[in-house]
Order: C-alpha cells, then sequence, then structure tokens
C-alpha cells in the first residue's frame, strides 16, 4: 500500500512539473533562438516577457517596464519592479536585488534582456534546494509513539518470557521445552499487523488529502499534518487567492460597485477605456496575465461588457509613458471618434494638483475645492478599508501636441 501510493504521487508530481515550460529565448549569433532550459549557460542573453518563467538567474541589462512575480522566493505574491544599473548597498537582500532576475520566478508584465549570471545548483533557488537536502530527516510524532510503545513492549514480552522460563524450570520441565515455550509465547505477543494497520490508516488519509487537491508524497507526512494545531505564517498574498479584484469606484460624486458600471454614460465608458486601453495585461494561452492590479481592472471591464482585445483593436496605442516609481503614473495616447485622448492612471497624491477640469453626470466643468475634499475624504475612507486606490484622468490632446512628462 505505501509503495503503491508513493508511486501514484510521484506520478502526479512529474504531471505537475511537466505543466512548467522546459524552454527560454536566447540571444545567440545576434538572433533570437528558443531552446531548453537546461541547455542555457551563464553568458547568455536571456530574453524575457510577460508570462515567461525565469529559467536562470542574470543581471538586467535592458529593462522595459518589467515586473516579477519572486514569491517562491521571498514569499512576497505582489510583482517587483526590476530596473538596470548597479545596486548601490553592498550584500543587499535577496527582495532588494532590483537589477537582478532569478530562476523560477514568472515575469508577470514588461520586457527585458538579462546576462545569465548563474544557472542548475548556483542560482538563489539551487542554494535553497542544497539547504533542503542537508537537512536531516527527523521522526514524527507517530514513529517517536511507535519506537517508545516497542520499546516499552518489548522489556515487558522479554520480562514475561523470563518469568515463565524460570517458572518452567522450578517446576522441573526440560531446558529446551522451557526455552521453547517462552520464545513462542514471545513471538505470539508481538502485534505483527501493527505496521499493516499504521499503514492502511495513513493511505486512507493520503486519499482524503488527495481529495482536497493535496498532494502527499510520504504517508509519514500525513500523520505530522495532522498534529498542527498553530500555523505561524507571513502576512503575504501566497496564503490568500493571490488575486486582486476591483471593489469600490468612485466616480460622478458616488460610489458605485464594479457590476453597475454602464458603458452607455459617458463618464462611465471613458473610464473603463481607462482602465483597459492604458493597462499592459494580456491573455496567453487564454489565461490574463500581467500585473494583478492591472489584471483586476481588465476583468471589472469584461464583467462591464467590455471585450479587452475588441477594444484595444478599435482605438490601438498611439504612443505611451510607461509607469516607474518617480512619476508613479502611466499615460497611453490613443485615436478615439477623431480625437486624440491621453488616458492616465496612477497615485491619487500626484494626479489631483494636476487636474483642472471633473467630469460629472452634468458634464465636463472646471473642478472646484470642495471635489477635491470630497475626493480626499472618499481616498481615505478607501485607506481605512485596506484597499489599494488608483485614480483615473484624461485629456484631449492638440493638434501637435505631445506626451510630455
Amino acid at each position: 500500500l505505501g509503495t503503491a501510493q508513493q508511486q501514484k504521487a510521484e506520478k502526479s508530481l512529474d504531471s505537475l512539473m511537466a505543466l512548467s515550460a522546459p524552454v527560454a529565448w536566447v540571444m545567440r549569433e545576434g538572433k533570437p533562438q528558443e531552446i531548453l532550459s537546461e541547455e542555457i549557460v551563464p553568458g547568455d542573453i536571456l530574453l524575457l516577457e510577460a508570462g515567461d518563467m525565469v529559467a536562470a538567474d542574470g543581471r538586467i541589462l535592458e529593462n522595459y517596464s518589467l515586473l516579477v512575480n519572486e514569491s517562491s522566493l521571498t514569499g512576497e505574491s505582489v510583482p517587483v519592479e526590476k530596473r538596470t544599473g548597479v545596486q548601490r548597498e553592498e550584500n543587499p537582500p535577496l527582495a532588494d536585488r532590483r537589477n537582478m532576475v532569478f530562476s523560477g520566478s514568472l515575469a508577470v508584465s514588461g520586457r527585458a534582456k538579462a546576462l545569465v549570471t548563474g544557472t542548475g545548483m548556483d542560482t538563489e533557488i539551487g542554494r535553497i534546494a542544497s539547504l533542503m537536502n542537508d537537512t536531516g530527516e527527523k521522526k514524527t510524532p507517530l514513529q517517536v509513539n511507535l519506537d517508545q510503545f516497542g520499546s516499552r513492549l518489548a522489556a515487558g514480552i522479554l520480562l514475561i518470557c523470563a518469568l515463565i522460563f524460570g517458572l518452567s524450570i522450578y517446576r522441573h520441565k526440560p531446558v529446551l521445552d522451557s526455552l521453547m515455550f517462552a520464545v513462542a509465547l514471545a513471538v505470539a505477543a508481538i502485534p505483527e499487523a501493527l505496521s499493516s494497520i499504521v499503514t492502511i490508516v495513513q493511505a486512507m488519509g493520503t486519499q482524503k488529502m488527495a481529495g482536497e487537491n493535496a498532494i502527499i508524497k510520504d504517508l509519514k507526512a500525513v500523520e505530522s499534518l495532522g498534529c498542527v494545531s498553530v500555523i505561524c505564517s507571513d502576512k503575504t498574498g501566497t496564503l490568500t487567492q493571490n488575486r486582486m479584484t476591483v471593489q469600490q469606484i468612485y466616480v460622478n460624486s458616488r460610489l458605485y460597485p464594479p457590476e453597475l458600471l454602464n458603458p452607455g454614460y459617458p463618464v462611465h465608458k471613458y473610464l473603463l477605456y481607462d482602465a483597459v486601453l492604458n493597462n499592459d495585461s494580456c491573455y496567453i494561452n487564454g489565461k490574463l496575465s500581467g500585473d494583478p492590479t492591472e489584471a483586476a481592472l481588465v476583468q471589472m471591464a469584461e464583467h462591464a461588457g467590455l471585450e479587452m482585445q475588441a477594444v484595444n483593436d478599435c482605438y490601438p496605442r498611439i504612443g505611451e509613458l510607461p509607469f516607474d516609481s518617480e512619476r508613479k503614473l502611466m499615460s497611453t495616447l490613443h485615436q478615439i471618434e477623431g480625437k486624440r485622448v491621453l488616458f492616465t492612471k496612477g497615485a491619487l497624491e500626484v494626479l489631483l494638483p494636476l487636474i483642472t477640469r471633473i467630469w460629472t453626470g452634468e458634464g465636463i466643468r472646471p473642478i472646484r475645492e470642495g471635489d477635491r475634499q470630497a475626493i480626499l475624504e472618499q481616498n481615505m475612507d478607501f485607506s481605512r478599508q485596506g484597499l489599494r486606490v488608483l485614480a483615473f484622468v484624461c485629456r484631449d490632446l492638440e493638434k501637435g501636441e505631445g506626451l510630455t512628462e
């Protein structure tokens, strides 16, 4: 039973390993080539795009708004913004090495070129694997209890057998008969079925875990998990659904749930256009990939009846200012209904001082101090609820006017 269960678990793990991308794109002989990940060597130029699994550790040479999910290394589910240049701090923590990419992490948006510096066991995730291989295996609580039970049972059996042997000799029985009787008693007292019972019970527990989509490779692990009463964890998204959704929208001086947005209203329509067009998320193999915040905006628009691909095809991007941590804004330029419209999203504290007009149900009018105060109060309320807040603005560009910081 134990062997069969372990083989089933190993087959399931092999199937999961087969899902990971075994190939990578590198620059060789001056052109991009697709090769097996295991063929990457230090010195290769690794090409990364949204949705790619990083196949080796590397230093970033060219960066175009690359965001990388490093939760497998750091436990933090929020994507990390990468950059080029030299790290000022000497020997910084892994999570602060913004000019590096690491094997096993996932590029969620943007693209980059990186010089491979480590492969295989020389990567950061390889060092973690080495530490795991060097750790000794501890006995589970069940094994400890069974060892104690076995020791006490053996001592008790030997004591009783010795007593029986002594009584037989005292009653003048032949020594060989007395010895055989004592040995037979010892063999009969040993619970031979105990190991089978333990294995069967653990196998049943493994099957129950499999029903909850948890693959258990080692039967002993089931009993160890069953002994856990408290789990201490860091506060990261890796223990939640690791997914963001739009909760509330403040537009036209009112709060709306996402499902009540109506593309038939001009102010709602342009808000949805801003969410979809000013966005770097994309569909890869039918799955939405990119920054979790931007993916949530796409899902909000799709629930309102706008298809991301259709909107992008109808109003293609003709210019952009990508997001960066200093500007805290992202802007894209589109041709909509004969006008060049600039969409911007970003931090409210940066955008609000720049706004001169506001779009309400009655149309566009100059923004008043009361409007600014109401927006700030609503922002504070959102912050108290632990919500991430984004502001959306747009304006028409005059003929000959271009994008500026």
